[in-house]
């Protein structure tokens, strides 16, 4: 009888000191609702997914796809010349800018973005390449 009474006291404190630190019983409904509110970091979307619905990006993406613009410039990344993304940063959208670049797709150029000379055109219409320069000029960041 002498042990089990300080074992009964020792047993008592113990249950004690669990249930005080969380340790007894349920969860309070204000503990569990923190943490399954924990908001998920908000995903980045390239431009592609951005514009993927735009008629403008669709009727110029398919006008890209079938000439050789590829070849020297990526949508977010410079190649040989600069961006698709660089130029819409550059050139505001109005419809002068929109017919000085197509006729710089259809002629060619050198000097706006380096000594790398961008090669002419010839067989271009100019509304194809207005519909080019349109989607170029919609990527914007």
């Amino acid at each position: 009888m002498k042990i089990t009474k300080p074992l009964n006291l020792g047993l008592a404190a113990l249950a004690g000191i669990a249930f005080a630190c969380g340790g007894g019983g349920e969860q309070s409904s204000e503990t569990s609702q923190t943490v399954a509110t924990t908001p998920e970091p908000a995903q980045e979307m390239s431009l592609e997914e951005k514009y993927q619905d735009d008629p403008i990006y669709i009727k110029g993406l398919e006008k890209i796809k079938a000439s050789d613009c590829q070849s020297c410039h990526m949508v977010e990344r410079k190649i040989v010349g600069p961006s698709y993304a660089e130029v819409a940063a550059k050139y505001e959208t109005t419809e002068e800018n929109v017919t000085m670049l197509a006729q710089k797709v259809i002629n060619g150029g050198v000097g706006n973005w380096g000594e790398v000379p961008m090669p002419a055109h010839p067989g271009l219409s100019e509304e194809d390449a207005k519909d080019m320069v349109r989607y170029v000029l919609l990527l914007k960041e």
